[in-house]
């Protein structure tokens, strides 16, 4: 029975177990190079690059520039989790989402009372960049993700700054996920979470330059249930969505 996913997931899949289950590459091992990779799971390169970018948006594999592709520094942290299943995915999102809701709209409160102005015009830049990016329909991550480190970063909280990459994955996979409910469903959950983004930015941001920290805290909050239930994360019933 087919199961719907893509060659590039079930590749990243086979790629996973090649680390978790097999043990066939350490932390903070190398993988072999794309020639041989690809001829030894019988895909073209250019689905091997689409797996490792999934993996490297799940945090398992590092891409380094002119070096090749690392397992983590920390792949313990994925163990177990596994990839293949979306509805695994979701699972561990709705947990990164939950704890999204508890400290980033303050710490997005933080930002507007203490960050510099210079600051504050590197986070707009920042939330326009993304914008651009939707719409001209490319991928957003990176711009997206370096939206909310920027906002993190202008809070001058030590222990929040660590959180980046919680962030950074809620942010990754959250869009991953939009994307494969596209693709799984008749739906447009990832149209809808593209044009919720660019709105809910777009709210955070006017807060920002006011300078009005509770409106830019309630904006946050706004924009991450926005996307909890957009990605259908409140179907698990928590009291906190």
């Amino acid at each position: 029975m087919k199961d719907g996913r893509s060659l590039a997931q079930r590749t990243a899949d086979e790629i996973y177990d090649m680390i978790f289950k097999k043990r066939r590459f350490p932390s903070g091992g190398k993988l072999p190079n794309e020639n041989e990779l690809s001829a030894e799971l019988g895909i073209s390169r250019a689905t091997l690059r689409e797996a490792i970018r999934i993996l490297a948006l799940q945090g398992i594999l590092e891409v380094r520039r002119g070096a090749g592709t690392f397992v983590s520094g920390e792949p313990a942290l994925f163990d177990d989790y596994g990839i293949g299943s979306l509805e695994h995915v979701r699972i561990r999102l709705k947990d990164l989402y939950e704890t999204r809701l508890l400290f980033e709209p303050p710490v997005t409160e933080l930002a507007c009372l203490r960050a510099s102005n210079g600051e504050l015009e590197a986070i707009c830049q920042q939330g326009e960049a993304v914008a651009a990016l939707i719409q001209a329909g490319k991928d957003r991550t990176e711009a997206d993700q370096e939206f909310h480190r920027a906002i993190i970063l202008a809070s001058h909280n030590e222990f929040m700054i660590r959180l980046i990459p919680l962030i950074n994955r809620a942010v990754s996979e959250s869009i991953f996920v939009g994307g494969e409910r596209v693709s799984d469903t008749s739906g447009n959950s990832g149209d809808l979470l593209a044009e919720e983004t660019l709105r809910d930015h777009g709210l955070i941001m006017e807060f920002l330059r006011k300078r009005d920290g509770r409106g830019a805290r309630n904006a946050m909050e706004i924009h991450i249930h926005h996307a909890i239930h957009t990605l259908g994360l409140n179907r698990l019933r928590d009291p906190l969505f």
